[in-house]
């Protein structure tokens, strides 16, 4: 037991690994705002930086990055509607009206301290109840991870002003786009058209920057003459009364990140979606109405993507399967000085484990200084004149398009979904959902053949593996709850007609 404690301490002991955490927490925030720079290329490039080092040293400038990075994304998403990752969709869709009123200062303050909560709600399960949530997620068969991406495609109504048909259509546009490219399995052409540009498939992050950014710009030049909010900034960390008022929602929602998180595959994006669909049912009387600057809009996904980051962690340390895209990388780090992720590594080097525990407990301390320190400053980009500003932002969505792959071809996709966005927009549709369909097509698309291959190909025994398994049964029922729970007769069992 000392020695656990020695080793979840080392980071905070050390000056120079504690050096190394806060630079990557503060790199990670600032990074993840800026989109296009998300965090699983700030740790692909870090990688390649750390060879030499010492692993402990690589772990608490990853560890930094990740939970900095997951958290930055919502700065971007409040200011300018334009989410920095994907796990902050979500939180735009609240937070940018808040900062329309004026009250971006309170917003960003409130998504610190409740990602700090869920950051450490995540780190608490990671220490706890690992070995369980690890063995819970292994029981999820791949025609589960179907039902939980088509539930996923489904809970977009409640993203898309209530409407159920066109939250479905967004979210189906999305998968359609997704399957662009070379078919994984049979590396056979789809919809390409003959086009050798577009056999890599199109990057979901230069559509989520021309959906959000440019299209944003487009929807402001009606506006281009309407003064800016001038943002309060007086009172930036919140009360502790509106802390506890949110504080059992934040409990459950970053319940829902950690389960989420820990499932091979899902992480942060649709623990987000799941928590803010969660608030939405279950919160009675909301600050203001969902979708106008509801403070519970903010809490749910914001508790649940950060509390997705000590879910991902669950499988890749226990199992050596990567809950995530970055945890992907960090399984690469670790194999890389030496070490091999999965059963064993628990075994042969547990204090790797507390060392891992210790230096997340850090960075999310970290997260909390450095999450309430220069919000008056970002404050401001509110303010800028439209005139200047939506040129900058024009500017900016080209350059993290561009740096995704220093390909030019990701700048023009960015273009085209930012014009087709902006006609969406004006006919009422949302864009989230399009964005979160690419993102959740592939995993569709995977689940769905080995699925039938498991099934031997017999339609009849792929439907009714879904009825004689409890999990499956589970969520198929979830699944058929969300569509009915859009209808005119549950709203008139609600008495809410």
């Amino acid at each position: 037991m000392m020695q656990a404690l020695e080793y979840f301490l080392m980071s905070w002991t050390d000056p120079y690994l504690l050096f190394l955490t806060a630079a990557g927490t503060f790199a990670g925030i600032y990074i993840g705002a800026i989109p296009g720079l998300s965090v699983t290329m700030a740790v692909s490039i870090l990688i390649s930086f750390t060879f030499k080092w010492h692993v402990n040293e690589a772990l608490t400038l990853i560890s930094g990055i990740f939970l900095g990075g997951v958290y930055g994304g919502s700065r971007s998403a409040i200011l300018l509607n334009i989410p920095g990752a994907p796990a902050a969709i979500a939180t735009g869709l609240d937070g940018y009206p808040l900062a329309k009123r004026g009250e971006a200062g309170m917003a960003i303050g409130l998504t610190t301290v409740t990602s700090v909560i869920g950051g450490f709600m995540g780190i608490a399960a990671l220490a706890v109840a690992a070995p369980a949530l690890s063995e819970f997620a292994l029981k999820f068969a791949p025609r589960d991870y179907l039902m939980l991406a088509i539930w996923g495609i489904l809970l977009v109504g409640a993203l898309s002003g209530g409407s159920l048909v066109k939250g479905i259509f967004a979210g189906a546009l999305g998968v359609l786009i997704s399957m662009v490219g070379l078919d994984p399995m049979t590396a056979e052409h789809r919809f390409t058209f003959g086009q050798v540009q577009m056999t890599a498939g199109i990057s979901y992050v230069a559509a989520m920057i021309g959906f959000f950014g440019v299209a944003e710009v487009l929807v402001q030049l009606h506006e281009l003459k309407t003064r800016a909010v001038r943002q309060d900034v007086s009172r930036i960390v919140p009360s502790w009364a509106r802390v506890r008022k949110h504080l059992p929602l934040s409990m459950r929602a970053s319940g829902i990140g950690v389960v989420v998180g820990a499932l091979p595959g899902a992480g942060g994006d649709i623990a987000a979606l799941m928590a803010y669909d969660h608030a939405k049912r279950s919160v009675k009387n909301p600050t203001r109405p969902f979708g106008q600057g509801a403070e519970e809009g903010l809490v749910a996904p914001e508790s649940a993507n950060n509390a997705a980051v000590g879910g991902a962690y669950i499988p890749m340390m226990t199992l050596g399967i990567p809950g995530d895209a970055v945890t992907a990388v960090i399984i690469g780090a670790l194999y890389i000085h030496g070490l091999k992720p999965g059963p064993m590594l628990m075994i042969e080097t547990p204090h790797l484990f507390w060392f891992i525990v210790g230096s997340l407990v850090l960075a999310n301390c970290f997260l909390l200084i450095f999450g309430l320190t220069g919000i008056k400053l970002f404050a401001k980009i509110v303010e800028t004149p439209k005139p200047i500003l939506l040129p900058l932002i024009l500017v900016l969505c080209a350059v993290g398009a561009y740096a995704i792959n220093n390909n030019p071809v990701d700048v023009y996709w960015m273009l085209g979904f930012g014009i087709f966005g902006y006609f969406l927009k004006i006919y009422g549709f949302q864009v989230g959902p399009v964005i979160l369909g690419m993102i959740l097509g592939p995993l569709m698309d995977k689940s769905y053949r080995q699925a039938m291959i498991s099934a031997e190909g017999k339609p009849a025994q792929f439907a009714a593996e879904f009825l004689t398994s409890p999990l499956s049964a589970v969520i198929l029922a979830a699944l058929l709850l969300t569509i009915f729970s859009q209808t005119v007769w549950w709203r008139r069992w609600r008495g809410t007609v």
